[in-house]
């Protein structure tokens, strides 16, 4: 990240200081102790001591689990260096907790400092006020820059590049290419992948800085650039583009507009942080919940029953399936009551394996691994492995079974879970693809959902072996 010399934000008059500025040192401070144990002891040595002693990022962290007050009240103890540093490391939503308690200097100072693609990623979950008052701070260069991020489609790489790159043009020799990248890379977000450019400010390939320093300083550029270069557009998906940059290896990636003009670069810290959140989603959703942003620990109670609130409740009315099918086939288990036994145990095995099979084509599905169009590949595969698994449960079963209730009902315990565990690892194969065709996220098809569909389909299956079986 870039830095931009900046007057001191973190000055607190002594009029609202509440820490005490003598702590006893016996204990404070501690490399086990959290910044918000030592803030809540209000002292300001000790608070002081803790943030000179950890890096950026575990400020970061520390700060996010804090409340509003306490946060904003430690973020204005950090040097003018650091401050910056640690506020590019919050969530955008961290990042509007801290503006909310600085003042006007101290906001229009930090978010100028900020580099644009940051800057425009807080922007767009900030409040109308809170962006109105950030473009209003900005100089003309770095409200433009930011202005034309904002205009990007959400979810786009042009969210998430930088604008701030060192483009070279092709007929340049080595030794001012170097000066160029000496005079310019002071603005850049990067200078390690340096993009090669025409007249029009069209790509035309890349080259990386180490083969500059390491070349002939009269050796010409268009000799020693990489001519099919790995790109992308900025109306691109940014978690595609971050997949891309994963199995290519990029540590920076090129963005052109429809023309094939260079207008940005997707660097390797941006790119994490969009799997990052992208894996998160989808972890959350087949779990069976709605994704938030900010710190789980920041997060109250109320608001992280509201998150699966909703997703429960569908679940429970998707449940009255096998209330339903349970009733239906009532009179099968007043023939053989002790079939009731072994419900638990049948939609336990089919759920589990539903959930596995979703689980791993969701995952598949995301890194590359698996498209659309290998559905009946996935549906054949699932199917075989689901067979063998209940086969291997069957075996298992078979002695349960016949060990409490004899050897009939165990026979049909055996069946049915090679037959259940067959039906769920295909259908939680199958419904990712199938929702990823209709363009529905794959995730919400999450392991929770599956394991409910699979209780009800397999107690049909449970009961419909049992009559079979046992001729009632």
């Amino acid at each position: 990240m870039t830095q931009t010399d900046l007057p001191v934000v973190s000055t607190l008059p002594v009029a609202t200081a509440t820490l005490d500025p003598a702590p006893a040192r016996d204990s404070l401070g501690a490399q086990g102790d959290s910044l918000r144990d030592i803030a809540d002891c209000h002292h300001l040595a000790a608070t002081m001591e803790w943030l000179d002693n950890h890096p950026p990022h575990v400020i970061a962290d520390q700060l996010a689990r804090m409340d509003a007050v306490s946060a904003g009240m430690a973020f204005r103890l950090l040097d003018k260096d650091r401050a910056l540093d640690v506020f590019e490391e919050l969530e955008p939503v961290d990042q509007q907790q801290i503006l909310h308690g600085l003042r006007d200097q101290s906001f229009r100072e930090l978010v100028e400092g900020m580099d644009p693609d940051d800057r425009a990623r807080m922007l767009r979950e900030a409040p109308a006020k809170v962006a109105k008052k950030v473009l209003a701070g900005l100089s003309p260069r770095e409200r433009r820059m930011t202005a034309a991020l904002l205009g990007y489609p959400e979810g786009s790489v042009g969210l998430y590049m930088t604008p701030e790159v060192v483009a070279l043009p092709r007929n340049l020799p080595v030794a001012q290419a170097l000066q160029m990248v000496r005079t310019k890379g002071a603005n850049a977000e990067t200078v390690y992948t340096l993009p090669v450019v025409d007249a029009g400010r069209r790509l035309i390939g890349v080259v990386e800085l180490r083969d500059l320093v390491l070349s002939s300083p009269d050796a010409m550029i268009a000799d020693l650039v990489e001519s099919e270069p790995t790109f992308v557009r900025a109306t691109d998906s940014a978690e595609k583009a971050a997949r891309l940059m994963q199995g290519a290896n990029l540590i920076n990636l090129p963005v052109v507009d429809s023309e094939d003009r260079l207008v940005g670069l997707l660097t390797i810290d941006d790119a994490v942080e969009v799997i990052e959140a992208a894996d998160s989603e989808d972890v959350a959703r087949q779990a069976g919940t709605t994704p938030w942003s900010g710190h789980y620990m920041a997060a109250g109670v109320f608001q992280l029953a509201r998150y699966r609130a909703m997703w429960l409740t569908l679940l429970l009315v998707a449940a009255t399936l096998t209330v339903t099918v349970t009733d239906f086939f009532e009179p099968t288990l007043e023939q053989a009551a002790h079939l009731a036994l072994f419900i638990p145990l049948l939609i336990g095995a089919g759920g589990n394996a539903g959930a596995q099979a979703a689980t791993s084509c969701v995952r598949a599905l995301a890194v590359g691994e698996v498209r659309v169009s290998d559905l009946f590949k996935v549906v054949w595969r699932e199917c075989r492995v689901g067979l063998l698994l209940g086969t291997m449960l069957a075996a298992v079963g078979m002695v349960i079974g016949a060990v409490f209730v004899g050897a009939k009902i165990a026979v049909v315990v055996a069946i049915t879970l090679v037959l259940i565990c067959g039906w769920a690892a295909t259908i939680g194969g199958t419904m990712p693809l199938l929702a990823k065709k209709l363009r529905i996220d794959p995730a919400v098809i999450s392991a929770p959902m599956v394991t409910t569909l699979v209780d009800a389909t397999g107690l049909i299956i449970y009961f419909m072996t049992a009559k079979l079986v046992l001729g009632i």
